[in-house]
This record gives C-alpha cells, structure tokens and sequence, in this order.
C-alpha cells in the first residue's frame, strides 16, 4: 500500500498565503507531539521541527472500499552538515471493522522505512503492513509483515490539493493518493485464509486498488 501523506507536503503548502477565515471552515483535531523523536546529536541547530500527522484514509481493492478509520504519523525533519535528514517517530492505527468481514479488524503498522522528502516523482514512502483479526483466525494473520511490509508510495490527490490553515502554529491540509499499489494475498491466516482473500480480492494487482488519504499536519520546532 503506498500510503502516507508525508511531511515534505510542507513544501507544498510553505508558498500558500492564508486564507482570511480559513481556519474557522476546519474543525481541527488535536495534534499529539509526544511521539517526536530527537534530532540527531549532529543536527545543525535550529533547523529541526517536529511534523504531526492526524489523517483519515479509505482503501478500495477492485473497487470494494474499506474505510480506515483515523491514522496518526509523527517524525523529525532537519539538516546535518546541511544536508536532509529525518527520524521517524511512529505510525499509530486502531483497528478498524473490515467491511463484507464480520467480526474482522485491520490495523495498519509500520513496516520498518520512511522517506518523508519529496521530490518530482512522488510526496513520499513509508513501508506498513496490515493485521488482520477475528477470533477464528490465526493470530499472525496479515497482509504483509514485518520482515516483508508493503512498500508504500504517494502522490498529490489532485481533487484536494494543499492549503495553509493557520501559520501560527503551522497547519495544512493535503490529500494524497495511491493509485498504483499491489496487494499480495493474506497469509497467516489458517483455514480460513482463502475466503478472507476472497472476500477481500486478495491477491490483487497494480491498477485494482487505490489508496485515499486526507490529512491535517501541524508543525512543532525542535
């Protein structure tokens, strides 16, 4: 799944005037800065903030949409020996119902990469991989895994492009989308691991299956 707004979106929105009222049109939720990590002992100093990510974000496999509910990302941006440079905090998910699953939860982790710098080609990657959870299935059921997550990469939703909510302190507002990724099927799973990759679509390829986000970011200096 290649998800995951990602913080170079500040790049993006750094050259949007604010807009009078603007911030009155968003309820704004609550930012959690306590899963920043430090700069690095050699960063260079005053150059480092902190990024808060709340999001709200739907997946569809072969056109079968499954909402995922709020997800929250945190990590540090800088400059070492002026170069870029980041430390990724953490990726927090509650479990969400799986829609056409009864009883069935998916939870998105992270899966161990991060590149939050955008550039030309995309807004940026994360790797995470799903858990999947039911009291009759196996307890490592999944989509992806730890040791081999789902390369994650996003792109500008240009059906909500950037705006700048407030600039004291920093907030905006992007979409992204992922209209390229593959779904492998799950594994894990037990006995009933294929009627869950069947009632999911699963396994599914590039260009069945998109992935949707819209997020507030607020930024916190170090």
């Amino acid at each position: 799944m290649k998800l995951l707004a990602l913080g170079a979106a500040a790049v993006a929105v750094a050259a949007l005037a604010v807009m009078p009222g603007a911030a009155s049109a968003d309820e704004l939720p609550t930012f959690d800065f306590t899963d920043c990590p430090a700069p690095p002992a050699n960063a260079d100093p005053g150059t480092w903030r902190c990024e808060a990510f709340v999001s709200q974000g739907k997946l569809t496999i072969d056109g079968k949409e499954i909402p995922l509910g709020e997800m929250r990302l945190t990590f540090s941006e800088g400059r070492v020996n002026g170069q870029y440079a980041q430390v990724f905090g953490s990726l927090r998910h509650a479990p969400v119902s799986v829609p056409g699953l009864a009883g069935t939860t998916i939870q998105l982790r992270y899966g161990g990469h991060s590149d939050f710098q955008s550039n030309d080609e995309r807004r940026g990657e994360l790797d995470v991989y799903a858990v999947l959870r039911h009291p009759l299935l196996r307890e490592d059921c999944g989509i992806g895994s730890a040791s081999a997550p789902l390369h994650t990469v996003v792109h500008d939703d240009p059906a909500v492009p950037p705006r700048l909510i407030s600039d004291n302190p920093k907030t905006a507002f992007f979409g992204v989308v992922d209209s390229d990724l593959a779904l492998p099927a799950t594994h894990g799973c037990g006995p009933l691991g294929k009627l869950v990759d069947r009632r999911l679509g699963l396994p599914s390829p590039s260009g069945e299956n998109a992935f949707y986000q819209t997020t507030y970011v607020q930024y916190k200096p170090l």
